[in-house]
C-alpha cells in the first residue's frame, strides 16, 4: 500500500463484543485500547503490521488488559497515549483536553476530547479531515455507542450531557469509532423511547441485516447519531416526553435531567 494510500480502520474483535480498532497503511499501525494482546498481534503478524503507538481512552480492563504484552512481545519503546490516571498499564504519555500531537507512521494528527462520564478519566481522540483520510475519524471508547452512550459508572449526567455535546459539535460526517457492537440491544431500547423515528427504525433494519451476517455496525456518523441516539436527542419533544413519563416527572428542566431519566430506565431496560 502507498503511503499516500487511505488509512484503514480495521476492527479486530475480542471478548464478546469489544472491538479493538488497529489504525494502519499498509505498513505501520496504531491500536486502540487493546484490552487482549492476542488477537492483536494476529492481525499484526497476519497483514505485516509495525506497531508504532497505543492509543488508551479510559482505564477500564477490557481496554488495557493486552498492552503490557503487546509492549513486552514487540518492544517496550512503543509509545502509550492515555489519560492522565495512573490506572493505565505502559503508559507513557498522558493526553489532556486539547493536546495535539502528530504520528509519522501511520500519518495521522489528533487531538484530544475530555469525555467523562462513563469514567472519570475518559478521552477521545479526533482526527480532522487530512491528505490521506476523507473524513474525519472519532476514536471515542466507550462515552459513545451507536445508538448508545456508556454507562455512568463514575461520572454524571451533567458530565455525559457535555462530553456528548462535544461530540456533537463535531462535522456530521466524523465517521465514530466505538469499541462495543452493543448497537442492536441499543436500537430496541432507542425504539422504545423514539418508536415513531423514521431514521431510527430504518437503522435497526439495517443494522439487523449487517449483523446477520456477522457485520460489524461502526462506524457510525455524528450525523445518524444526531437522528437515531436518545442520548443525542435529549432536547427533542419526543425524547423528552418519554423521559417525563417513564421517571413520573414532569418538570425535567435540562437535558441532563433528561439524559439522567432515560439511562435509568436504559440501565434497567
Amino acid at each position: 500500500m502507498d503511503k499516500n494510500t487511505l488509512l484503514q480502520v480495521w476492527p479486530i474483535p475480542a471478548f464478546d463484543d469489544n472491538y479493538i480498532w488497529c489504525v494502519h497503511d499498509g505498513h505501520f499501525a496504531l491500536v486502540v485500547d487493546p484490552g487482549d494482546a492476542g488477537p492483536v498481534l494476529n492481525y499484526l503478524a497476519q497483514e505485516k503490521l509495525s506497531l508504532t503507538g497505543i492509543l488508551v481512552t479510559h482505564h477500564h480492563a477490557d481496554h488495557t488488559g493486552g498492552i503490557l504484552e503487546l509492549l513486552n512481545t514487540l518492544g517496550t519503546s512503543i509509545p502509550v497515549y492515555g489519560p492522565t490516571n495512573n490506572e493505565i498499564p505502559g503508559r507513557t504519555i498522558a493526553m489532556m483536553e486539547g493536546d495535539k500531537f502528530d504520528i509519522v507512521s501511520p500519518r495521522i494528527s489528533l487531538s484530544v476530547l475530555e469525555v467523562p462520564g462513563h469514567t472519570l478519566d475518559h478521552i477521545a481522540y479526533f482526527a480532522n479531515v487530512q491528505t490521506n483520510s476523507p473524513e474525519p475519524i472519532l476514536l471515542c471508547g466507550d462515552t459513545l455507542f451507536a445508538s448508545g452512550c456508556g454507562r455512568l459508572f463514575e461520572g454524571t449526567p451533567t458530565q455525559m450531557t457535555l462530553s456528548l455535546a462535544k461530540f456533537a459539535a463535531l462535522p456530521k460526517n466524523t465517521l465514530v469509532y466505538c469499541t462495543h457492537e452493543y448497537t442492536l440491544s441499543n436500537i430496541r431500547f432507542a425504539l422504545a423511547v423514539e418508536p415513531n423515528n423514521r431514521q431510527l427504525i430504518e437503522w435497526s433494519e439495517k443494522a439487523q441485516a449487517l449483523r446477520a451476517q456477522n457485520i460489524p455496525t461502526l462506524p457510525t456518523t455524528i450525523a445518524q447519531e444526531l437522528q437515531t441516539n436518545p442520548f443525542m436527542r435529549c432536547d427533542q419533544a419526543d425524547v423528552v416526553a418519554a423521559a417525563k413519563e417513564i421517571s413520573g416527572q414532569q418538570n425535567l428542566p435540562s437535558t441532563a435531567h433528561v439524559l439522567a431519566a432515560i439511562r435509568a430506565w436504559k440501565d434497567r431496560f
